[in-house]
């Protein structure tokens, strides 16, 4: 595949060198700008169906790497992996850039970080769109993400690879092909100093939940969703078979922002890829009416 994106970098607040996909706007007037962050373990390649396209409609994409993912420098403390200090990297790239405001894209953990810089600074988040997270989360997808998350796997080659994200994310994705399996392991996995394989994150990302326990299984976040969802154009995607975004949490979401956008993606679990016919049929008309 071409690559379409150039390779950017900034520095963090505590000097880690942090990695981004910038792919530039086709001609026409200027549009503010499409922040794209990624899920707990996966990183900057999850966009790489969406973000061309949204690219082409006009406006910047810049898909980051968060740190300890793809190449973004991995953390000497393993306790700031977590949503405040991934805002404030954030943050550090759009001052880097001069963008003063941006319209976010989060998948998963990545809808976290943007609930969480509706807290610390929301007036860089012009709208946002919310794919397959809520403010709290149902316990039963988070087990399933913890007992993976972190763990030691054992892996010889690029066939085991794509076997093993097949293992995790087939009840999610059911309508994938084999060669969509080896697409998805050479966006998780990078080759390591032993000649094989290995997922495409810093295992010490699970440190602040494992140390958090159980409270970090069911955070609250609904005072930081209330603020987001607040006087901004937001759009929830779901998958339909999501088990972290259940259906009881998502019609408590769409009560509480009465004027939020919605679209559910219909066979799919956590979390749609977005590049589901139904998920841009609802993300590309949505960003149309913005600025």
């Amino acid at each position: 595949m071409t690559q379409t994106f150039a390779e950017r970098r900034w520095s963090s607040a505590d000097g880690l060198s942090l990695f981004a996909r910038d792919y530039a706007a086709a001609s026409g007037t200027a549009k503010l700008p499409v922040i794209a962050i990624h899920g707990l373990t996966r990183n900057s390649a999850d966009f790489d169906a969406i973000a061309p396209q949204i690219a082409q409609s006009g406006r910047r994409v810049l898909a980051v790497d968060i740190r300890g993912r793809g190449q973004s420098d991995r953390a000497p403390d393993p306790m700031t992996y977590q949503p405040a200090t991934y805002a404030q990297d954030v943050l550090a790239l759009m001052r880097d850039l001069g963008i003063e405001r941006a319209v976010f894209l989060g998948t998963s953990m990545g809808g976290l970080i943007t609930m969480a810089l509706a807290a610390i600074r929301s007036k860089v988040i012009a709208a946002a769109i919310i794919n397959d997270v809520g403010p709290e989360v149902s316990p039963v997808g988070l087990a399933r993400i913890a007992a993976y998350a972190g763990q030691a796997v054992e892996i010889n080659n690029w066939a085991d690879a794509a076997a093993y994200v097949r293992k995790l994310n087939e009840v999610a994705l059911p309508h994938y092909s084999d060669a969509d399996w080896d697409a998805f392991a050479r966006r998780t996995f990078r080759m390591g100093t032993e000649g094989t394989p290995v997922p495409d994150y810093d295992p010490d990302i699970m440190a602040p939940i494992r140390a958090a326990g159980s409270k970090a299984l069911v955070p609250n976040l609904w005072p930081f969703f209330t603020r987001l969802a607040k006087g901004r154009p937001t759009l929830l995607v779901r998958g339909e078979t999501s088990d972290l975004l259940s259906p009881e949490i998502a019609a408590k979401m769409r009560k509480r922002a009465a004027k939020m956008d919605f679209v559910e993606v219909p066979g799919i679990g956590h979390a749609p890829m977005l590049d589901e016919p139904e998920a841009k049929a609802a993300i590309f008309p949505f960003l149309s009416e913005l600025p």
